[in-house]
C-alpha cells in the first residue's frame, strides 16, 4: 500500500520509524474495542509516518518523532473511526447524556451523579448503567479522541501563519483537560489513572478497587462522559 510511494532517503526514514508505528499501534489497542485488528492500525499507521516525512518541516521546531507520532495516531483513530459500527443509537444516546451532565451540573455547580443525571433523561438507573455499559464500544467515549484533539493544535502550529496563537490554543487546551481529569470525582479519576498511565486492563483495576469488570468499564464511561461534558465549549469551538 505504501511501498509505491517510498523513495531514497524516505525508505530508510520508514525502516527506522516501524517501530514507533507498532509502539503506538500496540499501545491504542489496548483503549480500543476488541473488534480492531492490530494489522489495521499499522497498515494506516504506515499511511500516517509517510504523510508525516512527506510534510515535516525542521523549521517549525517540533522534532520529527513528536510529529511523526501525531500524525500516526491520527491516521489510526481515522481509520477507527471509518470502521466505527456502534449503531447510531448508542451515538444518540452519549451525546443525551453528556448534555445531561452539562445541564446537571450548570444548575447545581458540582458534580452530577448517577441518579441525577438518570433523573434529568427520565429513566431508571439501571437504564442509565446499561447507556455507559454500551458506550464503552462507542468512540465517542475515547479519551483518547480528547488527546488526538489536543494533539491536532502541534499540528496546526507548524502550518499556521499565527504560530504563537495556535500554540496558546494548544497549552490552553492541555491545560483545560488536565484541570478536568484532576476535577472528576476520585473513584472516576482514579480509574483514569489506573487505565491510562499505569495502563492496567478493566480486570485489574477491578481487582485493586475491589468491583466488577463491567462496574469499572462504566465508571470508565462515565469519566470520559463528564470530561466531554466539562470540555464540550473546546470540541465545539477548537476542534470540530
Amino acid at each position: 500500500m505504501y511501498a509505491s510511494v517510498q523513495s531514497g532517503g524516505t525508505d530508510e526514514r520508514v525502516m527506522q520509524h516501524v517501530p514507533l508505528v507498532k509502539r503506538i499501534a500496540y499501545h491504542l489497542l489496548n483503549k480500543l474495542p476488541a473488534s480492531i485488528q492490530i494489522d489495521d492500525l499499522i497498515q494506516a499507521g504506515m499511511v500516517g509516518l509517510l504523510e508525516a516525512i512527506k510534510g515535516y518541516d525542521a523549521t517549525q521546531g517540533a522534532s520529527f518523532d513528536t510529529y511523526a507520532g501525531i500524525r500516526i495516531r491520527g491516521a489510526m483513530l481515522d481509520e477507527v473511526r471509518r470502521s466505527d459500527w456502534t449503531p447510531r443509537s448508542v451515538h444518540k444516546k452519549a451525546r443525551q447524556v453528556v448534555e445531561a451532565i452539562q445541564a446537571v451540573e450548570s444548575r447545581t455547580g458540582r458534580e452530577a451523579r448517577d441518579s441525577e443525571v438518570a433523573g434529568y433523561l427520565g429513566i431508571a438507573i439501571d437504564e442509565y448503567n446499561h447507556i455507559l455499559q454500551d458506550s464503552v464500544s462507542c468512540r465517542v467515549f475515547s479519551t483518547e479522541e480528547l488527546a488526538l484533539a489536543g494533539d491536532h493544535f502541534l499540528e496546526e502550529s507548524t502550518n499556521s501563519a499565527e504560530e504563537p496563537l495556535a500554540g496558546l490554543s494548544r497549552d490552553g487546551f492541555r491545560r483545560a483537560l488536565a484541570s478536568a481529569i484532576m476535577g472528576l470525582p476520585e473513584r472516576e479519576r482514579l480509574v483514569i489513572s489506573l487505565y491510562y498511565d499505569e495502563e492496567l486492563n478493566l480486570r485489574e483495576i477491578g481487582e485493586v478497587l475491589n468491583l466488577s469488570e463491567s462496574r469499572v468499564s462504566q465508571i470508565s464511561a462515565q469519566a470520559v462522559l463528564r470530561l466531554r461534558a466539562r470540555l464540550a465549549d473546546w470540541l465545539t469551538d477548537h476542534c470540530r
